[in-house]
């Protein structure tokens, strides 16, 4: 519940700076990845808490915050691809609501995480058996539920995946590009 409280916090926190360019640069092997922090917070927030609420799932975790915090260095690039992969294909595309304003910022995170997993393709990372194994074991706790149900916990979830990569973000600088 604590972590939950400080991605809101920190999705907030970004929300409240005048900056629209706002940018958090993950740096992985020689490759930075920008990760557009307030449009995806704002998306998400607006989904966030239904998703928490509609989660009756509790015995079932899909995104384990031990397991992320052990993928080794040199494998965080192909991970993030992975699992941004995962989301557009596994989780977005399932989404089903009848609330226009959800629809959209479903697709608003959908074409982010597209647009960042598109900037990793362009770093060439190479993924080991290991990492693979890794995201398998996200699927596998996924398919565990009803499709249905499977979204609603992974949207719920996202918290988890967004104060992951602040986590790996820590070693370098958030940047403020000038506009």
């Amino acid at each position: 519940m604590m972590t939950k409280m400080l991605c809101l916090s920190f999705c907030l926190l970004l929300g409240l700076m005048t900056k629209p360019a706002l940018t958090l640069t993950v740096q992985v092997s020689k490759c930075n990845i920008n990760v557009y922090l307030p449009e995806l917070c704002s998306y998400y927030s607006q989904i966030r808490s239904k998703a928490i609420m509609e989660d009756t799932e509790t015995a079932v975790k899909i995104l384990s915050r031990s397991a992320m915090k052990e993928i080794p260095k040199e494998q965080i690039c192909c991970y993030i691809r992975l699992l941004l992969h995962f989301y557009v294909e596994r989780v977005f595309r399932n989404y089903a609501s009848d609330q226009p304003e959800e629809k959209r910022s479903i697709s608003a995170l959908a074409n982010t995480f597209v647009t960042t997993r598109r900037n990793i393709i362009k770093c060439h990372c190479l993924c080991n058996e290991d990492t693979h194994k890794a995201v398998d074991l996200v699927e596998t706790e996924f398919d565990k539920l009803p499709t249905d149900k499977a979204v609603i916990k992974a949207v719920g979830e996202l918290d988890t995946l967004l104060d992951w990569l602040d986590e790996v973000e820590r070693g370098t600088t958030l940047e403020m590009p000038f506009v």
